[in-house]
């Protein structure tokens, strides 16, 4: 028999905790940032690299997946972990989110969603049963409910309605997905911004029952203010000895911001997307390479980083691979924004642990205020 799921706190600081996730696959220390790798990849990035960069898991997405090259010919290929030389856990989303973003391309019913293919138009339908075929076939070791994400501002009638049918598809994805030994399901809580709603779906959701339980239907437009309104008090509604996942987060500030009110676990592609665009994250804010300004600066994109491009490259390399359209420059600076990611999760971590979150937050906040370093 594998290992089972399991998840214990071994340290609080305020809401903030942090603790670990056993897989048998390995296990994720949280707060945990998981890169994402939507089609089998995280762009720009060999799989030792992530893991070099700190990483323990890793998220696919079950829609892009599912069109190319598709679930049963990863299954057939040995799953997903082989087929992308990934041994460490995987998290795969329901394809709830796409569903939500393709919205002119869909219909939507009680049983599922039909929609066309961005790539070549050709139909397709995602119910939860299929949701929970195509992420058992990619072998994944979280799986996502399906469930229907409202973008906002919307109505409280139009969220309501949307998370009552999440909250129904949420107890077809707990019936399909089975009894899968090693394997865990994850509820998805719904409600927009709306504090009643939100307590709805929590119970509802607990009572069907989950290994984990995501923050839903955040960052699709309502703005870090609102967000952090919604999880002051929606992870409260969640169980304490579950882990609690913040879906599609984000910039390190909405990080930081997250774990101080008790998540455990979030995703974004802002890291590697903004690699290949020019884009450095730092501990003093974000640095566009791009910028004449580091055409002649032999100093590195960040002096105390130890990822490789800080360790051997100089802003000036950096800013004439990115501005001259060289590959390394989008592998470079992905590497250091894992880097980055990663290191910030360590030291929430060691914060909680040590009981000096509110100093870390402090000084993060404060040096990221002087901005970036001055002109030579």
């Amino acid at each position: 028999m594998p290992q089972p799921f399991r998840f214990a706190v071994s340290a609080t600081c305020g809401a903030a905790r942090t603790g670990v996730i056993s897989t048998p696959r390995g296990d994720i220390r949280t707060p945990a940032f998981m890169p994402v790798g939507t089609a089998g990849t995280v762009k720009a990035m060999m799989p030792d690299s992530v893991r070099a960069t700190g990483a323990d898991i890793l998220l696919g997405n079950t829609y892009h997946l599912m069109l190319r090259p598709g679930a049963e010919r990863v299954a057939r290929l040995g799953g997903l972990h082989q087929f992308m030389n990934w041994d460490r856990p995987i998290l795969t989303d329901s394809g709830g989110f796409q569903v939500m973003s393709l919205s002119s391309l869909r219909k939507l019913t009680e049983e599922g969603v039909t929609f066309r293919s961005h790539f070549d138009g050709s139909k397709h339908k995602l119910t939860p049963e299929r949701s929970m075929e195509i992420q058992r076939l990619l072998g994944s070791d979280i799986v996502m409910c399906f469930d229907e994400c409202p973008a906002l501002p919307a109505s409280d009638e139009a969220v309501a309605r949307s998370m009552r049918l999440s909250m129904r598809w949420a107890q077809r994805s707990r019936d399909a997905f089975g009894d899968r030994p090693g394997h865990a399901l994850f509820g998805i809580m719904q409600g927009g911004v709306t504090p009643d709603l939100r307590e709805e779906s929590a119970q509802a959701l607990q009572s069907i029952g989950f290994d984990g339980y995501a923050v839903g239907g955040l960052a699709v437009g309502e703005g870090q203010e609102a967000m952090f309104g919604v999880l002051d008090y929606a992870p409260g509604f969640l169980p304490a000895d579950k882990p609690r996942y913040l879906m599609g987060v984000g910039k390190p500030d909405d990080i930081v911001g997250a774990v101080e009110r008790g998540i455990d676990m979030m995703d974004c592609v802002l890291p590697s997307r903004s690699g290949r665009t020019g884009q450095g994250w730092t501990r003093r804010g974000s640095v566009n390479i791009r910028n004449a300004r580091h055409a002649d600066d032999p100093r590195p994109l960040d002096e105390s980083c130890t990822c490789p491009a800080c360790r051997n490259y100089s802003r000036a390399y950096l800013h004439h691979v990115v501005r001259s359209g060289e590959i390394i420059g989008s592998m470079l600076l992905t590497w250091h924004n894992l880097h980055y990611f990663q290191e910030l999760m360590q030291g929430l971590r060691d914060a909680i642990a040590a009981g000096a979150l509110p100093q870390f937050v402090a000084d993060f906040h404060a040096l990221r205020a002087e901005g970036d370093i001055e002109l030579l």
